[in-house]
C-alpha cells in the first residue's frame, strides 16, 4: 500500500492530466505566454525603441536645416513736417523669407555622435536580451513552484490520511488493552503536526499560484512535468565560463558601454576644433508707406561662416576630462561585470551538479524509507515495535518525499539557471513556439527617417 503512495512531480502531472478534461500545459507553453505578455519585457522593448531614435537624431547633424519665416502687421506712423504740419498713415508691412543652413564641418562631432548613438543601440539590445532571460527564468521558477507545491500538498494529504489510519488503529488497540494512552496521545500529536504541515503546504501552493498568474499572465491550470535542459549548456565548467564571456548579454552590453564612453571623448574634443557652416536665404518685404521711394525689397544671400574657438571659459576642456574619467569607469565596470558573470557561472554550474546528486540521493531515500516503514508496520503488528516507531517511520517517509519533490524542483531550475548564466536562455535556443522580437526591425524603420512624427506602430 505504502509503496504506491510515493509521489513525484511526474506522477502528479500524470494524475492531473488523467483527471482533467483539458490537456496539461507544458513549461514551454508557459514560457511563451510570459515572453509575449510580460509588462517588464514589453516596457524594455519600448525603451529600446526610444533608444533607436538617438541614431536619426545624430544623423540630423549631416542634414540641412530649413526655416521659413513670415511677419505681417499694422504700423501707425506720424510724421511732423518743417512747417509743423502732421502727416499720419497706417502701414501694413510684411516680410516673407526662407533660410537654409548647412554645417560643413564641426570637428567630427556629428560623425562621432552617430557612432555613440549606434553603440547605445547595441548596448540597449543586450540589455533587452538580458531582460528576456530574466523573464524566462522567472517563468520557469513560477512554473516549478506551482508544480512542486502542488505535489507537496498531495504528499501532506497522503501523510494525514495515513496518520488518521494509525490513530484509528491505535484507539482500537487501546480499547483492546494492547497499547497505553501514551500511544494514543503520540498518534494524535503526530496527526496534529500533519494537519499543520498540510495547511502550510496549501498556503505555499496558493501563494505560488498567485505568483504564477503575475509572471505568466494568467492563473495556472493543469501543469505537465518539466525536464532539465542540460543539453543546451556547455559540458564543462571552463567551457561555460568562456561561453559566458562571449555570449552573456550583460558582458556584451558592458563592452558596448565602453565603446560609447570612448567615442564620447571624441565628441567632447570636437568642441575644441573649428566649425564651418554655409547659409543661404531669400526674402521679400513690402511696405505701404507712400513716402518711401521703394515699395518692395527682394533679397538673396549665400554666406559662409567659420568659427574658431579660442577660449570658452574652460567648458570644453572640462567636458573632455569628464568624458575620459567616465571612459575609465566604464572599463572598470566591464571588468566587474566579467567577474560577476564568471562567479555566476561557477555558482550555477556547482548548483546544477549538486542538484543531480541531491535528486539521486532523495530518490534512494524515498525507496529506503518506504521499505523501512513497511517493515516497522509488520513488526508493530507482531508486537515487536511500538506506535512511536511506526509514527517515526511514517514521518521519515514523508520527509523523504518532501526532499525528493524539492530536489526535482531544484534540478529543473538549476539547469535553466546555468543556461541563463552562460547567456543562452532565449526562445531560439529553447526553440519555443513564438515569433522572436527583433529590435533591429524597428531600428531600420526609423534610422533614415527624415520626417514624420508617427511611430512605425502608428502612434
Amino acid at each position: 500500500m505504502e509503496s504506491g503512495l510515493t509521489l513525484t512531480l511526474a506522477v502528479v502531472g500524470a494524475m492531473l492530466l488523467a483527471c482533467g478534461p483539458l490537456r496539461a500545459e507544458t513549461l514551454s507553453e508557459a514560457m511563451v505566454k510570459a515572453y509575449q505578455s510580460s509588462p517588464q519585457l514589453n516596457a524594455d522593448r519600448a525603451r529600446q525603441r526610444g533608444t533607436d531614435e538617438n541614431v536619426p537624431q545624430a544623423l540630423a547633424g549631416y542634414r540641412p536645416q530649413l526655416v521659413a519665416s513670415l511677419s505681417a502687421g499694422l504700423q501707425a506712423v506720424r510724421n511732423t513736417l518743417p512747417d509743423n504740419t502732421i502727416q499720419g498713415a497706417t502701414l501694413r508691412p510684411w516680410t516673407i523669407g526662407v533660410t537654409v543652413s548647412q554645417v560643413l564641418f564641426n570637428g567630427f562631432r556629428t560623425a562621432n555622435s552617430v557612432r555613440v548613438a549606434e553603440y547605445q543601440v547595441l548596448s540597449g539590445r543586450e540589455a533587452l536580451r538580458n531582460t528576456g532571460q530574466g523573464v524566462l527564468l522567472d517563468a520557469v521558477t513560477a512554473y516549478m513552484n506551482v508544480l512542486a507545491n502542488q505535489a507537496l500538498v498531495e504528499a501532506q494529504r497522503t501523510n494525514v490520511a495515513v496518520l488518521r489510519e494509525i490513530q484509528a488503529t491505535t484507539r482500537k488497540r487501546l480499547d483492546a488493552g494492547d497499547v497505553t494512552p501514551t500511544d494514543t496521545a503520540q498518534a494524535e500529536a503526530r496527526l496534529s503536526r500533519g494537519l499543520a504541515d498540510l495547511n502550510a503546504a496549501e498556503v505555499a501552493f496558493a501563494i505560488s499560484r498567485a505568483t504564477y498568474a503575475q509572471v505568466i499572465g494568467e492563473p495556472p491550470g493543469q501543469l505537465a512535468a518539466a525536464t532539465p535542459v542540460d543539453r543546451f549548456s556547455p559540458q564543462t565548467m571552463p567551457a561555460s565560463i568562456e561561453t559566458a564571456g562571449h555570449e552573456h548579454p550583460a558582458v556584451l552590453g558592458a563592452g558596448y558601454d565602453v565603446d560609447v564612453a570612448q567615442t564620447t571623448i571624441k565628441v567632447a574634443e570636437g568642441s575644441l576644433l573649428p566649425t564651418v557652416a554655409a547659409q543661404a536665404s531669400a526674402s521679400r518685404s513690402k511696405d505701404s508707406d507712400s513716402t518711401l521711394s521703394t515699395f518692395a525689397t527682394d533679397q538673396a544671400s549665400i554666406l559662409g561662416q567659420i568659427n574658431v574657438p579660442i577660449y570658452d571659459g574652460g567648458t570644453a576642456a572640462s567636458q573632455t576630462r569628464q568624458a575620459k574619467e567616465l571612459a575609465s569607469q566604464s572599463r572598470l565596470v566591464l571588468e566587474q561585470v566579467r567577474n560577476q558573470s564568471r562567479t555566476a557561472v561557477v555558482g550555477a554550474w556547482v548548483s546544477n551538479e549538486g542538484s543531480k546528486v541531491a535528486l539521486t540521493a532523495a530518490e534512494s531515500e524515498v525507496k529506503a524509507a518506504d521499505v523501512a516503514l513497511q517493515g516497522v508496520r509488520r513488526e508493530a503488528a507482531g508486537g515487536q515495535r511500538t506506535t512511536i516507531d511506526v509514527l517515526n517511520a511514517q514521518q521519515d517517509l514523508t520527509s523523504a518525499r518532501t526532499r525528493q519533490i524539492q530536489a526535482q524542483h531544484d534540478r529543473v531550475i538549476a539547469s535553466y539557471t546555468l543556461l541563463s548564466a552562460v547567456g543562452r536562455l532565449d526562445i531560439r535556443t529553447l526553440n519555443l513556439n513564438t515569433p522572436d522580437y527583433l529590435p533591429e526591425a524597428h531600428y531600420h524603420q526609423v534610422r533614415d527617417a527624415w520626417h514624420g512624427v508617427r511611430t512605425p506602430s502608428g502612434q
